[in-house]
């Protein structure tokens, strides 16, 4: 069986790969120092970025703004904080940008936000605040000269009337000045591939950087793709069946998953990946192991302590 490095030699030489992590905020202590402990777990794999969250609404803007200061204090990552238009105004959202910018932020990961009142109704834009994304990536480049990532969807924001449409607002928020693109996670490298070929047809040239969600829970992970608008695929289905009440097998197998479909997405050229952890280093970890990724020096001093 080739190992990880053979699969990324190619005919270019050695390409290692390049990955990316999200955390989300806690919302406890228990949940913090789970985060801390994900965080201190992964930072030795020198990740070329981490991203933190916001819950619904802009609901955890200051534990996001927190936890991403304590990153730039504490260890020699790279944050990059999520920042949404919903439920502020544009004054509200630009101090935030301000505030990042003074704490040392230098990357933004700029998102219109999920509805005010959840996934499946209907968004309206605060009366004094951002649109849309793209108004949002020009008020935050406006600011600072901050890097700037945005979403893309290979099977089309939930709410778009049609992929092109949403090709169509993606290249609007390259047009801002967003500076790369994550994808929303799929589960068929073919459908990612497929959306690149679109993307680029469309003359948008920015890097659209794979989301990979590892799947921990399937029956959990299932009910958010539907939420999300990602597709489940049968053969995914029958790797985790039976495995409901049996969590030591179904993390190999969710680690043999993630590993198969980021290794073909390697073949066919992609070198960097964002991983969706959970705030769980675990399974992350043994993923990027599998990929050839190794220890380097311990990226996280303080958060031991905290």
């Amino acid at each position: 069986m080739p190992t990880a490095s053979q699969h990324r030699a190619s005919r270019d030489g050695y390409r290692p790969i390049r990955v990316s992590i999200e955390f989300f905020p806690p919302k406890t202590d228990e949940m913090e120092q789970i985060l801390w402990k994900s965080i201190e777990r992964l930072a030795p794999l020198q990740p070329k970025f981490v991203s933190v969250t916001y819950g619904a609404g802009g609901s955890t803007r200051e534990r996001t703004h927190n936890t991403v200061a304590r990153m730039v204090r504490e260890t020699s990552l790279k944050p990059a904080a999520h920042l949404t238009c919903v439920d502020a105004t544009r004054e509200e959202i630009d101090a935030v940008v301000q505030s990042y910018w003074d704490a040392g932020v230098r990357h933004i990961v700029a998102l219109r936000g999920d509805p005010q009142d959840g996934i499946g109704t209907a968004y309206r834009p605060h009366p004094g605040g951002y649109a849309q994304t793209s108004d949002l990536v020009a008020g935050i480049k406006r600011i600072g000269d901050f890097k700037v990532s945005v979403s893309a969807y290979p099977e089309k924001h939930p709410e778009a009337s049609s992929l092109d449409a949403d090709i169509d607002a993606l290249k609007a928020k390259v047009d801002a000045g967003a500076d790369q693109a994550i994808t929303q996670f799929f589960f068929e490298n073919d459908i990612y591939l497929r959306y690149v070929d679109k993307v680029r047809a469309a003359g948008i040239d920015i890097p659209i950087i794979p989301g990979i969600l590892p799947v921990q829970n399937f029956k959990q992970s299932a009910n958010f793709a539907r939420r999300t608008g990602a597709s489940v695929p049968y053969w995914l289905a029958a790797r985790f069946e039976g495995l409901e009440n049996d969590p030591d097998t179904r993390r190999l197998v969710a680690a043999a998953v993630a590993a198969e479909q980021v290794l073909d997405l390697v073949d066919q050229g992609i070198e960097d990946f964002h991983f969706y952890s959970m705030n769980r280093s675990d399974l992350v970890y043994a993923i990027c192991h599998l990929l050839g990724l190794r220890s380097q020096a311990p990226k996280v001093e303080a958060a031991k302590a905290a």
